[in-house]
């Protein structure tokens, strides 16, 4: 299933003097995980704006159950999000170069390379930090990746 490029996303950011910070990742079934992650990333900053991964960009792990649009409305509904967009449908830097954000936070556990990022940036001429979400710990017996929920529904729900 294709997502149109654009079909969601809201004009470009305007300059408000706020605190911008984005965070990005897949979304895929949401879960406390994710809740930490947005947490701490509208923790360091003013304004929370989250890139949500469009299903063709997802190349690190197995593909999104859920469409882009969907988890991007999800995403959208949580409190610290004060707004979600899907990614751009063939270059990841394009939402950041057009948000010019003060702060990209990363979750704890996501494979993108913090210096790698702070290169990509730097050659396009963006100032902004690169920050660590830290980490969750449930108090409670909690499954906290999406593999891992699917894996669960399988081996229960077969």
């Amino acid at each position: 299933m294709s997502e149109r490029a654009g079909s969601t996303d809201p004009p470009d950011e305007s300059t408000t003097g706020d605190r911008l910070v984005v965070a990005q990742g897949t979304f895929d079934i949401l879960h406390p995980g994710h809740r930490h992650y947005l947490d701490d990333a509208a923790a360091m900053g003013d304004r929370l704006v989250v890139i949500v991964a469009r299903s063709e960009n997802v190349t690190h792990k197995a593909p999104p159950v859920l469409p882009g649009p969907q988890r991007r409305e999800m995403v959208a509904s949580l409190k610290p999000v004060d707004e979600a967009r899907l990614g751009h449908p063939e270059d990841i830097f394009v939402p950041i170069e057009r948000l010019n954000p003060d702060v990209i936070a990363l979750g704890f556990d996501q494979h993108h390379d913090e210096e790698g990022i702070r290169t990509a940036l730097d050659e396009r001429g963006l100032d902004c930090a690169v920050r660590r979400a830290s980490a969750y710990d449930p108090d409670y017996d909690a499954v906290l990746s999406t593999g891992d929920i699917v894996d669960r529904i399988i081996d229960e729900r077969g």
